[in-house]
């Protein structure tokens, strides 16, 4: 074990939160994984309770209808991450007998998992060596070995191939919880505490005196964005059975906006629409 790897596994083992989809089922592990796309793990946690005891198995959330996924879902953001999970789970139960598959090729058949999904799924369920990428682990490497403050805005193969000679044989699940943990609480990106980070004596940003990147993050606008009217929308049918047009546009002040955040929603099968009525969709 080098160094390093002592340092931010040892880190790990005394610091990591206590978080339940650690000591949950691979279903519990796949649920975690879609909420904290995008959200918070304090918004997260509370959700995924709930799931959990209304739906402890893929079979469960197949079993139920897509209202009552959107609102069960609340206000965790991206509603059709929800549809994807149902959709998974559907496929789930019915061709992987219930159990969530451990292989990335059959993960990536499924609705709504992408390449860091799938690996993430694969390490953290079943302990399976995987290279788990997720932004507080790209920003932490890019850091600690490339000595640059944010790391790069798309994934190229020779990160991947530098980051994957770094897995610890045997251990790589362990090193991806542990590097993905010392960079969501240590190696933050706005205000890192290099003062206790385990690794600070051999991080290149901190050796060349913390330059700053010329790279600059996108931070993604809300108020007055169609996600914003989307939200709303959803919202409200949550909330209320069905809603006529007239009442949703009352909800926003651009009738344009609505109309189009209207048509958007029911392509992507959050909303649908009966008669003069739109409700969330019940098959």
């Amino acid at each position: 074990m080098s160094l390093l790897e002592e340092a931010i596994i040892s880190w790990f083992e005394v610091n990591k939160r206590d978080l339940p989809w650690r000591s949950s089922t691979p279903w519990g592990v796949m649920v975690s994984e879609f909420m904290l796309q995008q959200t918070p793990v304090a918004r997260v946690l509370p959700k995924w309770h709930e799931w959990m005891v209304r739906w402890p198995t893929p079979a469960d959330l197949a079993s139920a209808t897509p209202a009552e996924i959107i609102t069960a879902w609340g206000r965790l953001g991206y509603p059709r991450r929800a549809l994807r999970l149902y959709e998974s789970a559907k496929v789930i139960a019915k061709d992987y007998n219930n159990e969530v598959p451990r292989s990335q090729e059959h993960l990536l058949a499924l609705a709504g998992v992408g390449e860091y999904t799938a690996a993430a799924i694969a390490s953290f369920a079943y302990q399976e060596e995987n290279l788990v990428l997720d932004v507080n682990i790209r920003r932490l490497f890019a850091r600690l070995f490339d000595g640059q403050e944010i790391e790069s805005a798309h994934l190229s193969k020779v990160e991947r191939t530098l980051r994957r000679a770094l897995i610890p044989e045997n251990r790589g699940h362990i090193w991806a919880a542990a590097t993905m943990e010392l960079g969501a609480l240590i190696c933050t990106a706005r205000t890192p505490k290099c003062d206790v980070c385990p690794v600070s004596s051999q991080c290149a940003w901190r050796a060349q005196g913390y330059p700053k990147s010329d790279l600059v993050k996108r931070v993604q606008e809300w108020h007055g964005t169609d996600r914003q009217i989307r939200g709303k929308i959803v919202q409200a049918l949550r909330e209320s059975a069905s809603l006529t047009q007239a009442q949703i546009e009352l909800l926003w002040n651009d009738e344009q906006q609505v109309e189009k955040a209207l048509k958007t929603l029911a392509n992507d099968g959050l909303i649908t629409r009966e008669g003069d009525f739109y409700l969330l969709p019940t098959t």
